[in-house]
């Protein structure tokens, strides 16, 4: 479905209020709005405490766990490693979210020459296909994609044993936790990362650069002189590369717990009642448009951004929209290196099962459906997929990402920093 001229011109103007300055709303243009307190920021307090080395560090730790294919020992180890971690920064009150995977029979059967040559069809009508997923026109030059399912294409032996249980059927988790707000522990921001992938790499990129954004953030806002009226919930999903799995198990268990006090009188809320959902998914890599041979660059572009989108097709688009365009104006102000940009093509991420029950938005190194899915980047779920791949340009970009996302959660949640 694509949106109508009236649902366009009601978006831009939208756009164009969000984007007036306060001064000019002010009625009184002669006023200049008074220097900022950097020393003082919390705001600012909060975003430096992200660190290059840290963000690096915590992806590396993921990437020891192969590509943390759902269903299998290495996932497993990967949920458990991550409550550690969580638990660690103070981030104690972990909790599990459970639920049974069960694929369907045709997921279940081994691939045969009919699939592979319906698989094969498929793609070549992808091909030729003009419109994203998500939404949105594909312009350039393309290259192939698709998910590699060959072990032997992995040239690191430690790495291929390390991958090469196959995945089973059966009980699920996934683990998070949540900063408390004080004066409103009733209403909550939802930030998430899915920590499975598959393709027979390390998943570094895909998503271990978004998982590390989530525990990262988790990490900041747990430290005890930190306090934020309103709560955050930090969550890493399983079984997205199946199809959401993990996410929509939560919103199917969750959804209408939202804002229930339990016990009674208790001042606890187990679901606070959702104000927003923020995914992280693909952060690192922006080196542009394969060439005509269908090559890409090796290094960051100059004009790498951080991608924010939203799905302009959702029953909660208006708010989803103000919900990007918050984060875009942190990042404005916040972020380091990169500049981020706003899009209306949100899809095949942990945020669609949000999207039209609560403000819900991504933030991607690419667009989802028009870049990432046209071959912008030839590591996605391949083997070359591996921490080493990327270099500091690019880990810098998923940096940019953390401190976009810290900035805008500090300021919608009112974060404050003891002295």
């Amino acid at each position: 479905m694509r949106p109508n001229t009236s649902t366009i011109l009601a978006a831009c103007s939208l756009l164009a209020s969000l984007a007036v300055p306060a001064l000019a709303q002010s009625g009184n243009p002669a006023a200049a709005p008074a220097a900022p307190d950097s020393a003082n920021d919390p705001v600012r307090i909060l975003v430096s405490r992200l660190e290059l080395e840290r963000y690096k560090g915590t992806i590396k730790g993921l990437t020891q766990f192969g590509d943390r294919r759902q269903g299998t020992e290495r996932n497993r180890k990967a949920v458990d490693w991550i409550e550690a971690q969580l638990k660690s920064y103070g981030c104690t009150n972990t909790e599990r979210i459970k639920y049974d995977y069960q694929p369907n029979p045709q997921q279940a059967r081994p691939m045969t020459a009919a699939d592979s040559a319906a698989q094969a069809a498929r793609r070549a009508a992808a091909q030729r296909s003009t419109v994203a997923s998500g939404g949105g026109r594909i312009r350039g030059n393309r290259a192939r994609t698709g998910v590699n399912n060959d072990s032997t294409r992995q040239p690191d032996a430690r790495l291929r044993a390390l991958n090469a249980e196959p995945t089973t059927p059966g009980p699920r988790e996934e683990v998070y936790c949540t900063k408390i707000g004080t004066t409103r522990p009733d209403e909550m921001y939802i930030v998430g990362g899915h920590m499975d992938g598959h393709g027979w790499g390390e998943a570094a990129n895909d998503d271990g650069s978004g998982s590390a954004i989530v525990m990262e953030l988790a990490r900041v806002f747990a430290s005890p002189d930190v306090t934020t009226e309103r709560s955050i919930r930090f969550i890493l999903w399983n079984n997205e590369e199946t199809g959401l799995n993990g996410a929509r198990a939560y919103v199917a268990q969750r959804q209408g717990l939202q804002g229930q006090e339990s016990p009674a009188g208790s001042g606890k809320y187990p679901e606070p009642k959702w104000l927003g959902m923020i995914q992280h998914d693909m952060m690192l890599f922006d080196h542009g448009m394969p060439r005509a041979d269908g090559t890409v660059s090796p290094e960051q572009r100059p004009e790498a951004d951080v991608n924010i989108e939203f799905q302009i097709d959702s029953k909660m688009s208006e708010a989803s929209q103000k919900l990007a365009w918050a984060l875009h104006r942190a990042n404005s102000r916040y972020a380091t290196d990169y500049p981020a940009q706003v899009g209306p093509h949100m899809t095949n991420t942990d945020s669609a099962p949000f999207q039209d029950i609560v403000a819900a938005v991504s933030l991607r190194e690419n667009e989802r459906g028009r870049e990432i899915g046209a071959g912008w980047d030839p590591n996605w779920h391949q083997p070359t997929d591996v921490f080493s791949t990327f270099s500091d340009k690019d880990f810098r970009l998923g940096l940019n990402a953390a401190q976009t996302t810290l900035a805008a959660l500090a300021q919608l949640t009112g974060a404050t920093v003891k002295k």
